[in-house]
């Protein structure tokens, strides 16, 4: 046997079972972090939203909020109902669709164009609204509009593009049970949608129109002018859907959609002028 002096002993074949022990939770704590096993925080997303022009003072408030609570960005493009529908049949890249009504947001349901089930997020109401100096008296059954016509005293007055602005539809729906309709025809001005609809009623352009409930008690309209929902006889309330778009939906689309069915942004579509979901 050779003796081997001090201090020059060869090193273990094998490492101490500590060491041993170290080496491998080390590996293992690797390869867990190579797999994705070990959690991981959520990347923030862009999320693009097409709305109803309804939704223009409303939405922005709920989006701010639904950031500040997840990090998510929310970039929100407003319209009529019929004129977004379209656009995101010929692939714009919304990730998330919220009508003035229904009937969009089932269509394009039907033709696939959902990852989940669309939802109910608001009901909307009709409003009558004139600015101050108008000849037409603001009331629910629309009296006052049909005095003013009879009177000769109607110049113009404005509905939102029955062709592709729901609340359109409404009001030309409304009128037309009013027996209205047909006598207004050469005095009608169509806005683009009921955001400009409103616009119109505040400029002077028009003596009054009819316009969505959450417009027309806006600050900026209630200063210049006198509003009256109408009786749901005349304008039944709008059930306003909204659909995530396959392929487009992400995680920030999803929590945005069960963000608009929660309680904050309920309380915000309340404050301006929306009743609640059914």
């Amino acid at each position: 046997m050779t003796l081997l002096p001090l201090g020059r002993l060869p090193r273990p074949l094998c490492p101490p079972p500590a060491r041993r022990l170290a080496t491998a939770l080390i590996a293992a704590c690797a390869c867990i972090l190579l797999l994705g096993g070990a959690p991981r925080a959520v990347a923030a997303e862009t999320l693009r939203v097409a709305a109803a022009a309804n939704l223009s003072h409303a939405l922005p408030e709920i989006a701010a909020e639904f950031e500040r609570a997840s990090e998510h960005a929310v970039k929100i493009s407003f319209g009529a109902s019929g004129n977004l529908s379209r656009q995101i049949r010929r692939g714009a890249p919304f990730a998330l669709f919220l009508g003035a009504d229904e009937s969009y947001v089932e269509a394009l349901a039907a033709d696939g164009f959902g990852a989940a089930p669309s939802a109910v997020y608001a009901r909307g109401a009709l409003a009558l609204y004139a600015p101050e100096g108008s000849p037409v008296a603001v009331d629910g059954d629309l009296a006052g509009l049909a005095a003013a016509l009879d009177a000769g005293r109607l110049r113009r007055f404005a509905v939102a593009s029955p062709d592709h602005a729901p609340y359109g539809r409404l009001a030309r729906s409304a009128l037309q049970r009013a027996g209205l309709w047909k006598r207004l025809q050469p005095l009608l001005v169509n806005g683009e949608n009921a955001a400009q609809t409103a616009q119109f009623a505040t400029t002077g352009a028009v003596d009054a129109a009819l316009i969505p409930h959450s417009l027309a008690g806006l600050p900026a309209l209630a200063r210049r002018g006198r509003s009256a929902a109408l009786n749901e006889s005349l304008a039944p309330p709008l059930r306003q859907r909204m659909l995530l778009i396959d392929g487009r939906d992400g995680v920030a689309a999803r929590a945005f959609f069960a963000y608009l069915r929660g309680a904050a942004a309920r309380a915000v579509l309340l404050r301006h002028g929306f009743a609640a979901a059914d």
